[in-house]
């Protein structure tokens, strides 16, 4: 029997010096064979010195470039350094880093993306009125835009192929809604994506 896939956790991070250790404990707790890399974009707290004190890989982008930005120099990162695949985890604590077998196992199963969705059932994820019509309206357009039909098209929580991770190393969106513009062309070019 062959030995898992290299993996690595990309986590973009922004002024997170609160939420971060507490992250990266509980990343270490479940998950201690997957290595992290923490891209600090452009923060002015302590975000890049509490990774390394963690013993996290760390990037530190010399300004602000947006979630997007910080996540394409996370995947280059992880492709240059040959990661096989890589999760998608934020620093804000909202994800349970528990999950990520989960999502592996979708990798594990032929996957090129695998969402973790907030909506799955699990967990007591809510969102008001406003923002709940605008997922409603993002889901409408990617559906219209892909063809498939997703419960959470802005998840931050998401694993992929080393297939899928060389191509985000180079051509992730770093506009605004990165998250779903991502779902949309890896589904229209032809990568296996699952919820």
């Amino acid at each position: 029997m062959g030995s898992a896939p290299s993996t690595i956790v990309v986590i973009p991070a922004f002024n997170e010096s609160a939420s971060l250790p507490d992250v990266l404990r509980h990343l270490r707790e479940v998950a201690p064979t997957l290595d992290v890399v923490v891209v600090d974009d452009g923060s002015s707290d302590q975000t890049y010195e509490i990774a390394l004190a963690a013993g996290a890989n760390a990037l530190k982008l010399p300004f602000n470039l947006g979630i997007g930005g910080a996540l394409r120099a996370g995947f280059r990162f992880a492709a240059e350094q040959g990661y096989e695949r890589a999760v998608q985890f934020d620093a804000d604590g909202q994800h349970d880093a528990s999950e990520i077998p989960t999502l592996l196992e979708g990798l594990d199963q032929g996957a090129d993306l695998v969402i973790g969705s907030r909506f799955a059932g699990a967990g007591d994820y809510e969102v008001g009125r406003t923002r709940s019509a605008g997922m409603g309206l993002l889901r409408v357009a990617v559906r219209l835009l892909s063809g498939r039909r997703f419960s959470d098209t802005s998840s931050g929580f998401r694993a992929m192929s080393g297939r899928l991770l060389r191509q985000f190393a180079v051509d992730y969106p770093v506009e605004y809604m990165d998250s779903t513009e991502t779902l949309i062309s890896a589904c229209r070019m032809g990568f296996d994506v699952r919820e």
